[in-house]
């Protein structure tokens, strides 16, 4: 029989969670609304000034929110989003190349909404290979944002000094442009290179760098086929640009693995050369404003990488508030200054960037090109950085391998990387029937 104090005691026991929870209400009530905050991941660490003046305009609107800004070096970031976004734990806005599809294909990021849809699939806005950059099975995932495109950057003065008056004109004048350029010391040894070469570094990069010569040769690491791929490098386009590197590494001497290479080394004066993207100019802008440079186009043209940014919070007021950061980000004032102060290409085609392009003459070279210029760009497939990823690492073994200098060599070498990509082609069911 129940007792009337354990009756009471039941009674309370009710009504006690509802007093603890009516009074944490009331004393919630009395706290300051907690701050919304936005995460943006990036792989490309100059982006941050742009992507905070981006959340700043955003304050402006909402005061309370928080943008938290991370950006790391590109591969570390791809490992990041490798791990994050199956667990759900990826931030709220992220930058994404062609390894998105991966990702999208695994479902792990949703559509974009409607109003953003709308936008990217404006024509006024994105060329046709922009709005199918961020389209997967006929949906719109993303909105394009920048690109990287490469041209030359040389140094006029040591040009001048070498007796050159302009730009290698075919790809086969970059060597002995190379051995002019280059500047030894007493015993021989190169200690200004002549031309800057991708040698070494961890993830694709190096694929990239040797494909991009690879293209001017008139190859391509892999082509498509009725939907399909493979491994195209092991020809005579790519025993060309692979003897291209032994030739300066091995026997011309032109440059090293040791050497400081890339925008680095061009900035501090210690090559005469390279090939890159955009970005550098701004680079250039910052670190070292009195260097006498010029760029040009390459011989017969140029990757293009669109990047894209990415919303994979679900669907739900985070989201949208994150696909307002995006839009934004495609201001046309912002994209301005992002060509202007950051250097890298913005997507977006209706905005003005005359007075910019006119006010700094290097960008010349990444929007003046010959009429018959051609672009390619990296597969939008799955297994696209690992098979980058894998060629990379047997550059970086071969190009300093002293038992590949003969064109037999050569040749063993490139079928023998062809046909790895090709098993990893297989793997994935994308391999092309020859």
């Amino acid at each position: 029989m129940m007792k009337f104090a354990e009756l009471t005691s039941r009674k309370l026991a009710v009504r006690r969670p509802v007093f603890a929870m009516a009074a944490a209400a009331l004393f919630a009530s009395m706290l300051p609304a907690q701050a919304e905050k936005l995460t943006i991941w990036g792989g490309w660490p100059e982006m941050e000034p742009f992507y905070k003046r981006v959340g700043e305009q955003l304050k402006q609107k909402y005061p309370d929110l928080e943008i938290s800004v991370e950006l790391i070096a590109l591969r570390e970031h791809e490992k990041r989003n490798a791990l994050a976004l199956p667990s759900g734990a990826a931030a709220d806005v992220i930058e994404m190349e062609v390894e998105a599809t991966r990702y999208l294909e695994g479902g792990l990021v949703p559509p974009a909404p409607d109003n953003v849809v709308k936008f990217v699939k404006d024509g006024k806005h994105f060329d046709t290979f922009f709005q199918d950059s961020v389209t997967f099975e006929d949906k719109i995932y993303g909105v394009p944002l920048f690109r990287g495109q490469t041209a030359l950057y040389y140094n006029t003065d040591m040009f001048a000094k070498a007796g050159l008056s302009g730009a290698p004109k075919t790809m086969a004048d970059y060597t002995p442009y190379a051995e002019k350029l280059t500047q030894r010391d007493a015993q021989g040894k190169p200690v200004v290179s002549g031309w800057s070469l991708r040698l070494s570094g961890g993830g694709q990069g190096v694929a990239e760098k040797f494909w991009i010569n690879l293209f001017q040769f008139g190859g391509n690491l892999i082509e498509e086929k009725n939907g399909k791929w493979k491994a195209a490098f092991a020809n005579e386009a790519g025993r060309k640009a692979f003897k291209q590197y032994v030739e300066n590494v091995q026997v011309l001497k032109t440059v090293s693995p040791e050497m400081k290479a890339d925008a680095e080394a061009f900035e501090l004066g210690q090559t005469a050369m390279f090939i890159r993207e955009s970005w550098v100019i701004g680079d250039i802008a910052k670190k070292s404003p009195n260097l006498k440079y010029a760029t040009a186009p390459l011989p017969r043209g140029s990757i293009v990488i669109p990047v894209n940014l990415y919303v994979p919070t679900k669907p739900g007021k985070k989201a949208d508030l994150a696909w307002e950061y995006v839009l934004q980000a495609n201001a046309p004032e912002n994209l301005q200054w992002l060509l202007d102060n950051i250097g890298w290409l913005p997507n977006r085609k209706d905005v003005d960037y005359s007075a910019i392009i006119a006010k700094t003459p290097a960008f010349g070279a990444f929007v003046n090109f010959p009429a018959d210029y051609k672009f390619f760009s990296l597969p939008a497939i799955a297994p696209a950085s690992e098979i980058l990823t894998r060629v990379a690492a047997r550059l970086v073994d071969g190009y300093t391998n002293p038992k590949l200098q003969d064109d037999a060599a050569i040749d063993a070498f490139l079928k023998e990387a062809a046909a790895e990509v090709d098993t990893i082609l297989k793997r994935e069911g994308l391999l092309a029937t020859p």
